[in-house]
Protein backbone atom coordinates (compact mmCIF):
# COMPACT_ATOMS: atom_id res chain seq x y z
CA UNK A 1 0.00 0.00 0.00
CA UNK A 2 1.38 3.39 -1.37
CA UNK A 3 0.38 6.42 1.29
CA UNK A 4 0.68 10.14 -0.14
CA UNK A 5 2.56 11.26 2.82
CA UNK A 6 3.82 14.37 1.26
CA UNK A 7 0.08 15.51 0.91
CA UNK A 8 -0.60 14.76 4.30
CA UNK A 9 2.61 16.22 6.03
CA UNK A 10 1.86 19.91 3.73
CA UNK A 11 -1.60 19.84 5.44
CA UNK A 12 -0.48 19.00 9.05
CA UNK A 13 2.20 21.99 8.28
CA UNK A 14 -0.10 24.45 7.07
CA UNK A 15 -3.18 23.46 8.62
CA UNK A 16 -1.80 22.58 12.12
CA UNK A 17 1.95 24.55 12.23
CA UNK A 18 3.46 20.91 13.41
CA UNK A 19 6.71 19.73 12.23
CA UNK A 20 7.41 16.52 9.93
CA UNK A 21 8.15 14.49 13.54
CA UNK A 22 4.42 14.69 14.08
CA UNK A 23 3.75 13.36 10.76
CA UNK A 24 5.76 10.37 11.55
CA UNK A 25 4.16 9.91 15.01
CA UNK A 26 0.69 10.02 13.14
CA UNK A 27 1.08 7.26 11.05
CA UNK A 28 2.96 5.04 13.82
CA UNK A 29 0.34 5.44 15.66
CA UNK A 30 -2.44 4.82 12.59
CA UNK A 31 -1.12 1.26 11.90
CA UNK A 32 -4.60 0.17 12.06
CA UNK A 33 -6.54 2.92 9.90
CA UNK A 34 -8.12 0.88 7.23
CA UNK A 35 -6.47 1.98 3.67
CA UNK A 36 -10.25 3.46 2.53
CA UNK A 37 -10.03 5.89 5.22
CA UNK A 38 -6.36 7.25 4.67
CA UNK A 39 -7.22 7.65 0.72
CA UNK A 40 -10.34 9.43 1.69
CA UNK A 41 -8.40 11.81 3.84
CA UNK A 42 -5.75 12.48 1.21
CA UNK A 43 -8.59 12.87 -2.02
CA UNK A 44 -10.12 15.73 0.68
CA UNK A 45 -6.49 17.56 0.60
CA UNK A 46 -5.16 16.52 -2.66
CA UNK A 47 -6.77 19.82 -4.14
CA UNK A 48 -4.73 22.11 -1.27
CA UNK A 49 -1.83 20.95 -2.82
CA UNK A 50 -2.27 21.32 -6.58
CA UNK A 51 -3.38 25.28 -5.10
CA UNK A 52 -0.10 25.42 -3.47
CA UNK A 53 2.38 24.73 -6.90
CA UNK A 54 4.05 27.95 -8.04
CA UNK A 55 6.08 26.82 -11.13
CA UNK A 56 4.81 25.03 -14.37
CA UNK A 57 6.85 22.34 -14.57
CA UNK A 58 6.51 22.64 -18.78
CA UNK A 59 8.46 25.73 -18.80
CA UNK A 60 11.43 24.98 -17.16
CA UNK A 61 14.41 24.06 -19.43
CA UNK A 62 14.80 20.36 -20.91
CA UNK A 63 17.40 18.04 -17.74
CA UNK A 64 21.00 18.68 -19.14
CA UNK A 65 23.58 16.57 -17.45
CA UNK A 66 26.32 18.85 -18.10
CA UNK A 67 24.46 21.53 -15.81
CA UNK A 68 23.47 19.39 -13.43
CA UNK A 69 26.67 18.13 -12.90
CA UNK A 70 27.67 21.67 -12.05
CA UNK A 71 25.16 22.21 -9.29
CA UNK A 72 27.02 19.70 -7.58
CA UNK A 73 29.09 21.04 -4.23
CA UNK A 74 30.50 19.49 -0.98
CA UNK A 75 29.10 22.15 0.84
CA UNK A 76 25.14 20.66 0.44
CA UNK A 77 26.53 17.14 0.95
CA UNK A 78 28.29 17.92 4.21
CA UNK A 79 25.26 19.85 5.40
CA UNK A 80 23.18 16.15 5.40
CA UNK A 81 25.93 14.59 6.51
CA UNK A 82 25.51 16.40 10.20
CA UNK A 83 21.88 16.76 10.09
CA UNK A 84 21.70 12.44 9.36
CA UNK A 85 24.71 11.95 12.52
CA UNK A 86 22.97 14.66 14.42
CA UNK A 87 20.08 12.34 13.78
CA UNK A 88 21.42 9.13 14.93
CA UNK A 89 22.76 10.59 18.12
CA UNK A 90 18.69 10.63 18.91
CA UNK A 91 18.94 6.34 19.51
CA UNK A 92 21.98 6.56 21.86
CA UNK A 93 19.54 6.21 25.09
CA UNK A 94 17.92 3.03 23.27
CA UNK A 95 21.06 1.48 22.13
CA UNK A 96 23.85 2.63 23.74
CA UNK A 97 25.17 4.41 20.90
CA UNK A 98 23.79 6.81 17.53
CA UNK A 99 22.43 4.43 15.26
CA UNK A 100 19.96 4.57 12.54
CA UNK A 101 18.90 1.24 12.61
CA UNK A 102 15.19 0.05 11.32
CA UNK A 103 12.89 0.97 14.54
CA UNK A 104 14.70 3.78 15.94
CA UNK A 105 14.22 7.00 16.48
CA UNK A 106 17.22 7.88 14.60
CA UNK A 107 16.02 5.53 11.75
CA UNK A 108 12.49 7.32 11.69
CA UNK A 109 14.52 10.65 12.18
CA UNK A 110 16.11 10.05 9.05
CA UNK A 111 12.62 9.17 7.04
CA UNK A 112 11.18 12.53 7.91
CA UNK A 113 14.27 14.35 7.12
CA UNK A 114 13.98 13.09 3.54
CA UNK A 115 10.35 13.51 3.51
CA UNK A 116 11.52 17.41 5.07
CA UNK A 117 13.30 18.10 2.30
CA UNK A 118 10.70 16.53 -0.52
CA UNK A 119 8.46 19.02 1.57
CA UNK A 120 9.98 21.94 0.02
CA UNK A 121 9.26 20.44 -3.52
CA UNK A 122 5.79 19.23 -3.61
CA UNK A 123 5.35 20.97 -6.68
CA UNK A 124 7.85 19.23 -8.41
CA UNK A 125 7.19 15.71 -6.64
CA UNK A 126 4.59 12.98 -5.63
CA UNK A 127 5.76 11.71 -2.62
CA UNK A 128 4.72 8.57 -1.51
CA UNK A 129 5.46 6.27 1.52
CA UNK A 130 5.30 2.70 1.60
CA UNK A 131 4.93 1.06 5.16
CA UNK A 132 5.50 -2.63 5.73
CA UNK A 133 6.87 -4.86 8.52
CA UNK A 134 9.90 -7.18 8.48
CA UNK A 135 12.16 -8.34 11.22
CA UNK A 136 15.58 -7.29 13.04
CA UNK A 137 17.35 -8.97 15.26
CA UNK A 138 20.93 -8.97 17.40
CA UNK A 139 23.06 -11.67 18.76
CA UNK A 140 23.87 -10.02 21.93
CA UNK A 141 26.50 -12.78 22.54
CA UNK A 142 27.62 -16.55 20.81
CA UNK A 143 29.73 -19.47 22.44
CA UNK A 144 30.33 -22.54 20.78
CA UNK A 145 32.47 -25.55 22.50
CA UNK A 146 34.14 -28.94 20.55
CA UNK A 147 35.12 -31.47 23.01
CA UNK A 148 35.37 -28.54 25.85
CA UNK A 149 37.31 -26.44 23.24
CA UNK A 150 36.56 -22.74 21.92
CA UNK A 151 37.46 -22.63 18.55
CA UNK A 152 39.28 -19.45 16.99
CA UNK A 153 36.38 -18.50 14.69
CA UNK A 154 32.93 -18.63 14.36
CA UNK A 155 29.82 -16.74 14.43
CA UNK A 156 26.15 -16.32 15.18
CA UNK A 157 24.16 -16.62 11.96
CA UNK A 158 21.82 -13.51 11.58
CA UNK A 159 18.29 -14.37 12.47
CA UNK A 160 19.20 -16.99 14.65
CA UNK A 161 17.27 -17.82 17.47
CA UNK A 162 18.45 -17.92 21.04
CA UNK A 163 19.25 -21.38 23.18
CA UNK A 164 16.80 -21.75 26.11
CA UNK A 165 16.36 -19.14 28.46
CA UNK A 166 17.91 -16.43 25.99
CA UNK A 167 21.54 -17.75 26.48
CA UNK A 168 21.72 -20.93 28.14
CA UNK A 169 24.14 -23.80 26.85
CA UNK A 170 22.62 -26.70 25.12
CA UNK A 171 24.87 -29.41 24.77
CA UNK A 172 24.60 -32.61 22.34
CA UNK A 173 26.73 -34.79 20.43
CA UNK A 174 27.96 -33.70 17.15
CA UNK A 175 26.33 -35.68 13.93
CA UNK A 176 27.57 -34.78 10.51
CA UNK A 177 24.47 -34.54 7.98
CA UNK A 178 25.00 -36.03 5.06
CA UNK A 179 25.39 -33.86 1.64
CA UNK A 180 24.50 -30.44 1.94
CA UNK A 181 21.42 -31.26 4.52
CA UNK A 182 18.79 -29.78 1.99
CA UNK A 183 16.30 -33.02 2.07
CA UNK A 184 14.79 -34.99 4.58
CA UNK A 185 17.00 -38.28 3.73
CA UNK A 186 20.27 -36.46 4.69
CA UNK A 187 19.27 -36.90 8.02
CA UNK A 188 18.93 -40.23 8.23
CA UNK A 189 22.08 -40.87 10.81
CA UNK A 190 20.54 -38.27 13.01
CA UNK A 191 16.94 -40.16 12.86
CA UNK A 192 19.38 -43.34 13.90
CA UNK A 193 21.42 -41.37 16.35
CA UNK A 194 18.20 -40.78 18.46
CA UNK A 195 16.48 -44.32 17.69
CA UNK A 196 19.47 -46.09 19.06
CA UNK A 197 19.35 -43.28 22.00
CA UNK A 198 16.67 -40.96 23.04
CA UNK A 199 18.20 -39.89 26.00
CA UNK A 200 21.00 -37.63 24.43
CA UNK A 201 20.97 -34.76 22.65
CA UNK A 202 22.18 -33.99 19.31
CA UNK A 203 23.66 -31.15 17.58
CA UNK A 204 24.06 -31.11 13.40
CA UNK A 205 26.95 -30.37 11.50
CA UNK A 206 25.77 -29.11 8.26
CA UNK A 207 28.02 -28.22 4.83
CA UNK A 208 26.48 -25.05 3.35
CA UNK A 209 25.55 -25.22 -0.09
CA UNK A 210 22.87 -25.93 -3.03
CA UNK A 211 20.20 -24.25 -0.22
CA UNK A 212 19.33 -21.69 2.16
CA UNK A 213 20.67 -21.63 5.56
CA UNK A 214 17.46 -21.08 7.13
CA UNK A 215 16.36 -24.03 4.77
CA UNK A 216 18.89 -26.21 6.78
CA UNK A 217 18.59 -24.94 10.41
CA UNK A 218 14.09 -25.70 10.06
CA UNK A 219 15.50 -29.42 8.38
CA UNK A 220 17.69 -29.51 11.41
CA UNK A 221 14.83 -28.38 13.99
CA UNK A 222 12.67 -31.19 11.85
CA UNK A 223 14.65 -34.30 13.46
CA UNK A 224 15.00 -32.78 16.43
CA UNK A 225 18.44 -31.06 16.79
CA UNK A 226 19.13 -29.26 19.44
CA UNK A 227 21.05 -26.48 17.26
CA UNK A 228 22.49 -26.56 13.39
CA UNK A 229 26.64 -25.70 13.04
CA UNK A 230 26.98 -24.77 9.69
CA UNK A 231 30.54 -25.18 7.60
CA UNK A 232 31.94 -23.56 4.23
CA UNK A 233 32.14 -25.15 1.32
CA UNK A 234 35.15 -22.96 0.56
CA UNK A 235 38.47 -23.03 1.82
CA UNK A 236 39.18 -19.65 3.47
CA UNK A 237 40.16 -18.36 6.74
CA UNK A 238 37.84 -15.76 6.96
CA UNK A 239 34.12 -16.58 8.92
CA UNK A 240 31.12 -17.56 7.14
CA UNK A 241 28.32 -14.46 7.40
CA UNK A 242 25.32 -16.02 6.86
CA UNK A 243 21.78 -15.26 7.62
CA UNK A 244 18.74 -17.67 8.31
CA UNK A 245 16.39 -15.29 6.41
CA UNK A 246 13.06 -14.03 7.73
CA UNK A 247 12.08 -16.67 10.41
CA UNK A 248 9.50 -19.33 9.31
CA UNK A 249 9.22 -21.28 12.24
CA UNK A 250 10.87 -24.28 13.31
CA UNK A 251 14.89 -22.69 13.07
CA UNK A 252 17.43 -24.05 15.97
CA UNK A 253 20.13 -21.61 17.15
CA UNK A 254 22.72 -21.87 14.45
CA UNK A 255 26.04 -20.75 14.52
CA UNK A 256 28.93 -20.58 11.68
CA UNK A 257 32.82 -22.09 11.45
CA UNK A 258 35.67 -22.26 8.72
CA UNK A 259 35.58 -25.51 6.38
CA UNK A 260 39.52 -26.46 8.17
CA UNK A 261 38.03 -26.88 11.19
CA UNK A 262 34.57 -29.17 10.56
CA UNK A 263 37.54 -31.24 8.51
CA UNK A 264 39.19 -32.06 11.67
CA UNK A 265 36.33 -33.25 13.80
CA UNK A 266 35.39 -35.27 10.32
CA UNK A 267 38.57 -36.55 9.66
CA UNK A 268 39.69 -37.53 12.90
CA UNK A 269 36.67 -38.39 15.00
CA UNK A 270 33.45 -39.00 13.45
CA UNK A 271 34.92 -41.09 10.63
CA UNK A 272 36.54 -43.02 13.16
CA UNK A 273 33.21 -43.63 15.07
CA UNK A 274 34.68 -41.41 17.76
CA UNK A 275 32.62 -39.17 19.84
CA UNK A 276 32.31 -35.16 19.57
CA UNK A 277 30.47 -32.87 22.35
CA UNK A 278 29.31 -30.05 21.51
CA UNK A 279 28.26 -27.17 23.53
CA UNK A 280 26.55 -23.79 22.14
CA UNK A 281 24.92 -21.18 23.86
CA UNK A 282 23.55 -17.86 21.78
CA UNK A 283 21.80 -15.13 23.54
CA UNK A 284 19.93 -13.11 20.79
CA UNK A 285 16.15 -11.62 19.35
CA UNK A 286 14.31 -11.35 16.86
CA UNK A 287 11.24 -8.97 16.22
CA UNK A 288 8.94 -7.32 14.00
CA UNK A 289 9.21 -3.73 13.13
CA UNK A 290 7.06 -1.45 11.33
CA UNK A 291 9.11 0.75 8.43
CA UNK A 292 8.81 2.45 5.57
CA UNK A 293 9.78 2.77 2.01
CA UNK A 294 9.46 7.03 0.61
CA UNK A 295 9.27 7.16 -2.99
CA UNK A 296 9.30 10.45 -4.84
CA UNK A 297 8.51 10.85 -8.57
CA UNK A 298 8.83 14.02 -11.18
CA UNK A 299 5.14 14.63 -11.54
CA UNK A 300 6.50 16.10 -14.97
CA UNK A 301 7.99 13.31 -17.73
CA UNK A 302 6.77 9.71 -19.24
CA UNK A 303 5.32 7.84 -16.95
CA UNK A 304 5.61 4.86 -19.06
CA UNK A 305 9.10 5.34 -19.08
CA UNK A 306 10.37 5.52 -15.34
CA UNK A 307 14.01 6.25 -14.64
CA UNK A 308 14.72 5.05 -11.00
CA UNK A 309 17.29 5.67 -8.61
CA UNK A 310 17.54 4.35 -5.16
CA UNK A 311 19.94 4.44 -2.13
CA UNK A 312 18.96 2.88 1.85
CA UNK A 313 18.14 4.79 4.97
CA UNK A 314 19.49 2.43 7.50
CA UNK A 315 22.30 1.50 9.40
CA UNK A 316 23.60 -1.43 11.45
CA UNK A 317 22.52 -1.13 14.49
CA UNK A 318 26.35 -0.43 15.86
CA UNK A 319 26.90 2.80 14.17
CA UNK A 320 25.18 6.02 12.57
CA UNK A 321 26.20 4.54 9.28
CA UNK A 322 27.30 7.78 7.35
CA UNK A 323 28.68 6.00 4.84
CA UNK A 324 26.79 3.04 4.64
CA UNK A 325 24.03 3.96 3.20
CA UNK A 326 24.59 8.26 4.50
CA UNK A 327 26.24 8.71 1.54
CA UNK A 328 23.83 7.43 -1.10
CA UNK A 329 20.93 8.65 0.44
CA UNK A 330 22.68 12.44 0.78
CA UNK A 331 23.93 12.12 -2.96
CA UNK A 332 19.93 11.44 -4.19
CA UNK A 333 18.46 14.53 -1.77
CA UNK A 334 21.57 17.01 -2.83
CA UNK A 335 20.23 15.51 -6.39
CA UNK A 336 16.65 16.24 -5.72
CA UNK A 337 16.70 19.18 -4.66
CA UNK A 338 18.73 20.16 -8.43
CA UNK A 339 16.32 18.53 -10.35
CA UNK A 340 13.61 20.90 -9.81
CA UNK A 341 15.43 23.48 -12.43
CA UNK A 342 14.87 21.33 -14.95
CA UNK A 343 11.82 19.34 -17.23
CA UNK A 344 12.63 15.52 -17.64
CA UNK A 345 11.22 13.59 -20.62
CA UNK A 346 11.19 10.44 -18.77
CA UNK A 347 9.50 10.36 -15.33
CA UNK A 348 12.22 10.12 -12.51
CA UNK A 349 11.14 8.19 -9.54
CA UNK A 350 13.87 8.16 -6.35
CA UNK A 351 13.10 5.22 -3.95
CA UNK A 352 14.89 5.40 -0.33
CA UNK A 353 14.40 1.88 0.91
CA UNK A 354 14.00 0.66 4.52
CA UNK A 355 16.00 -2.57 5.95
CA UNK A 356 18.56 -3.25 3.63
CA UNK A 357 20.96 -3.91 6.26
CA UNK A 358 18.19 -6.94 6.99
CA UNK A 359 18.54 -8.18 3.82
CA UNK A 360 17.38 -5.90 0.84
CA UNK A 361 13.77 -5.76 2.34
CA UNK A 362 12.73 -2.45 1.73
CA UNK A 363 14.02 -2.60 -2.06
CA UNK A 364 12.51 -6.06 -2.51
CA UNK A 365 8.90 -5.42 -0.79
CA UNK A 366 8.69 -2.58 -3.35
CA UNK A 367 9.43 -4.77 -6.32
CA UNK A 368 7.36 -7.30 -5.12
CA UNK A 369 4.32 -5.00 -5.30
CA UNK A 370 4.88 -4.24 -9.08
CA UNK A 371 2.28 -5.52 -11.13
CA UNK A 372 3.17 -7.00 -14.17
CA UNK A 373 1.96 -3.09 -15.73
CA UNK A 374 3.65 -1.46 -13.67
CA UNK A 375 7.31 -3.48 -13.97
CA UNK A 376 7.19 -2.95 -17.61
CA UNK A 377 6.99 0.90 -16.97
CA UNK A 378 10.40 0.71 -14.43
CA UNK A 379 13.04 1.24 -17.51
CA UNK A 380 15.77 0.55 -15.31
CA UNK A 381 16.99 0.41 -11.73
CA UNK A 382 20.48 2.40 -10.51
CA UNK A 383 21.98 1.75 -7.43
CA UNK A 384 23.72 4.31 -4.68
CA UNK A 385 25.24 2.27 -2.27
CA UNK A 386 28.67 4.05 -0.15
CA UNK A 387 29.57 6.60 -2.55
CA UNK A 388 32.42 7.82 -0.19
CA UNK A 389 34.84 4.88 1.16
CA UNK A 390 37.68 6.58 2.69
CA UNK A 391 40.18 4.28 1.22
CA UNK A 392 38.17 4.26 -2.03
CA UNK A 393 38.35 2.68 -5.43
CA UNK A 394 35.63 4.12 -8.16
CA UNK A 395 33.76 0.68 -8.70
CA UNK A 396 30.78 -0.05 -11.31
CA UNK A 397 29.01 -3.19 -11.37
CA UNK A 398 29.90 -5.57 -14.12
CA UNK A 399 26.08 -5.66 -15.48
CA UNK A 400 25.45 -7.41 -19.26
CA UNK A 401 22.80 -8.26 -21.23
CA UNK A 402 23.20 -11.70 -21.39
CA UNK A 403 23.54 -12.42 -17.32
CA UNK A 404 21.16 -9.85 -16.51
CA UNK A 405 18.33 -8.11 -17.77
CA UNK A 406 19.08 -5.99 -21.51
CA UNK A 407 20.05 -2.57 -20.57
CA UNK A 408 22.49 -3.64 -17.90
CA UNK A 409 25.46 -3.10 -20.23
CA UNK A 410 24.50 0.32 -21.49
CA UNK A 411 24.18 1.82 -17.90
CA UNK A 412 27.83 -0.27 -16.82
CA UNK A 413 29.54 1.68 -20.23
CA UNK A 414 27.87 5.26 -19.47
CA UNK A 415 29.62 5.10 -15.48
CA UNK A 416 32.59 3.69 -17.00
CA UNK A 417 32.42 6.48 -20.11
CA UNK A 418 32.02 8.87 -17.70
CA UNK A 419 35.20 8.41 -15.29
CA UNK A 420 37.53 7.89 -18.08
CA UNK A 421 35.51 11.28 -19.73
CA UNK A 422 37.00 12.80 -15.95
CA UNK A 423 40.46 11.25 -16.35
CA UNK A 424 39.71 8.59 -13.39
CA UNK A 425 40.20 5.20 -12.76
CA UNK A 426 37.49 2.66 -12.55
CA UNK A 427 36.96 -0.91 -11.09
CA UNK A 428 34.78 -4.02 -12.27
CA UNK A 429 32.61 -5.57 -8.84
CA UNK A 430 30.37 -8.39 -9.55
CA UNK A 431 26.53 -8.30 -8.84
CA UNK A 432 26.55 -10.99 -6.12
CA UNK A 433 23.19 -9.58 -4.27
CA UNK A 434 24.95 -7.30 -1.71
CA UNK A 435 22.92 -4.23 -2.36
CA UNK A 436 19.42 -3.26 -3.31
CA UNK A 437 19.91 -3.87 -7.40
CA UNK A 438 19.09 -7.25 -6.36
CA UNK A 439 14.97 -7.50 -6.69
CA UNK A 440 15.15 -5.33 -9.42
CA UNK A 441 17.47 -7.78 -11.75
CA UNK A 442 15.65 -10.55 -10.68
CA UNK A 443 12.65 -9.24 -11.73
CA UNK A 444 13.56 -7.89 -15.57
CA UNK A 445 14.74 -4.68 -14.68
CA UNK A 446 17.58 -3.49 -16.23
CA UNK A 447 20.28 -2.67 -13.56
CA UNK A 448 23.73 -0.73 -12.32
CA UNK A 449 25.36 1.08 -9.86
CA UNK A 450 28.24 2.64 -8.78
CA UNK A 451 30.15 2.14 -5.17
CA UNK A 452 33.38 2.88 -3.42
CA UNK A 453 34.07 -0.32 -1.54
CA UNK A 454 33.20 -1.97 2.04
CA UNK A 455 35.33 -4.78 3.84
CA UNK A 456 37.19 -5.60 0.94
CA UNK A 457 40.95 -5.56 1.00
CA UNK A 458 42.86 -2.84 -1.56
CA UNK A 459 45.40 -4.33 -3.71
CA UNK A 460 48.80 -3.03 -4.50
CA UNK A 461 47.03 -2.14 -8.24
CA UNK A 462 44.55 -0.08 -7.39
CA UNK A 463 46.84 2.13 -4.90
CA UNK A 464 48.51 2.74 -8.20
CA UNK A 465 45.03 3.89 -9.56
CA UNK A 466 43.42 5.53 -6.51
CA UNK A 467 45.74 6.23 -3.70
CA UNK A 468 45.11 5.19 -0.39
CA UNK A 469 46.57 2.12 1.81
CA UNK A 470 47.46 -1.08 0.48
CA UNK A 471 46.14 -4.55 2.49
CA UNK A 472 43.61 -2.38 4.35
CA UNK A 473 39.65 -2.30 3.78
CA UNK A 474 38.45 0.27 1.84
CA UNK A 475 36.07 1.48 4.36
CA UNK A 476 37.56 0.30 8.04
CA UNK A 477 34.74 1.66 9.66
CA UNK A 478 32.18 -0.77 7.52
CA UNK A 479 29.04 -1.70 9.98
CA UNK A 480 31.28 0.04 12.84
CA UNK A 481 30.46 2.63 15.75
CA UNK A 482 33.25 4.77 13.77
CA UNK A 483 31.35 4.95 10.33
CA UNK A 484 30.76 8.57 11.61
CA UNK A 485 31.65 12.58 9.91
CA UNK A 486 35.04 11.51 9.97
CA UNK A 487 34.55 8.22 7.67
CA UNK A 488 34.08 10.07 4.04
CA UNK A 489 36.07 11.19 1.50
CA UNK A 490 34.99 14.27 -0.17
CA UNK A 491 36.41 14.15 -3.05
CA UNK A 492 35.00 10.61 -4.02
CA UNK A 493 31.74 11.49 -2.90
CA UNK A 494 31.29 15.07 -5.15
CA UNK A 495 32.59 12.82 -7.73
CA UNK A 496 30.27 9.96 -7.41
CA UNK A 497 27.28 12.24 -6.60
CA UNK A 498 28.00 14.26 -10.40
CA UNK A 499 28.57 10.99 -11.96
CA UNK A 500 24.92 9.90 -10.25
CA UNK A 501 23.56 13.47 -11.38
CA UNK A 502 25.30 12.57 -14.83
CA UNK A 503 23.33 9.08 -15.07
CA UNK A 504 19.78 10.29 -13.89
CA UNK A 505 19.86 13.35 -15.95
CA UNK A 506 21.11 11.29 -19.36
CA UNK A 507 18.53 8.49 -18.96
CA UNK A 508 15.82 11.13 -17.44
CA UNK A 509 16.45 13.45 -20.97
CA UNK A 510 16.46 10.59 -23.33
CA UNK A 511 16.16 6.47 -23.43
CA UNK A 512 16.96 6.74 -27.13
CA UNK A 513 19.38 3.64 -28.17
CA UNK A 514 18.35 1.96 -24.77
CA UNK A 515 17.16 -1.64 -24.88
CA UNK A 516 13.74 -1.70 -25.45
CA UNK A 517 11.64 -3.58 -22.20
CA UNK A 518 9.69 -6.60 -22.41
CA UNK A 519 5.64 -6.24 -22.26
CA UNK A 520 4.53 -6.74 -19.11
CA UNK A 521 2.29 -10.13 -20.63
CA UNK A 522 6.76 -11.19 -20.56
CA UNK A 523 7.62 -10.02 -17.18
CA UNK A 524 7.04 -13.13 -14.73
CA UNK A 525 8.19 -11.94 -11.02
CA UNK A 526 10.15 -14.32 -9.56
CA UNK A 527 12.52 -13.19 -7.02
CA UNK A 528 11.15 -15.29 -4.20
CA UNK A 529 11.16 -18.32 -6.15
CA UNK A 530 14.26 -18.11 -7.87
CA UNK A 531 16.67 -15.98 -5.94
CA UNK A 532 19.63 -15.36 -8.34
CA UNK A 533 21.97 -14.35 -5.70
CA UNK A 534 23.88 -16.10 -3.02
CA UNK A 535 23.81 -12.52 -0.77
CA UNK A 536 20.82 -10.50 0.33
CA UNK A 537 22.68 -7.47 1.44
CA UNK A 538 25.98 -8.11 4.20
CA UNK A 539 24.99 -11.67 4.58
CA UNK A 540 25.15 -15.04 2.35
CA UNK A 541 21.61 -16.49 2.11
CA UNK A 542 23.19 -19.81 1.04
Amino acid sequence: MLLNYGVLAQLVIAVHGMSIPFVDSYFKSSQSVLAGSIQSTLDDIASISQKQQHVDISKLPPLDSEELQSLINPEDLEYHANVLYNLSKTSIDEFGNPTRVIGSSGHFATINHILSVFNKYHWYYDITVQPFTTVISKIESAKLYLNNEEPANYAGLDLTPPTKNNGEFVNGTLVYIKNQGCEDADYEDLVAAYEKDSSVDYVALIERGVCSFGDKSRKAGKYNAQAAIVFDNEDTDDILHGTLGEPQGGEVPSISIVRSLAKHYIDNFLSQGKTVDVSVAIDSYVKSVVTKNVIAETRFGDKNNIVMAGAHTDSVTAGPGINDDGTGTISLLVLAEQLTKYRPTNAIRLGFWAAEEEGLIGSTYYVEQLTAEENARHRLFLDYDMMASPNYAYQVYDGNNIDNPAGSQEIKDLYIDWYVSQGLNYTLIPFDGRSDYAAFIENNIPGGGIATGAEGIKTPEEVAMFGGEAGEWYDHCYHQLCDDLTNVDYEAWEFNTKLIAHSVATYGFSLDGFPAKKAASEINTQSKETPQFKYRGGNLIF
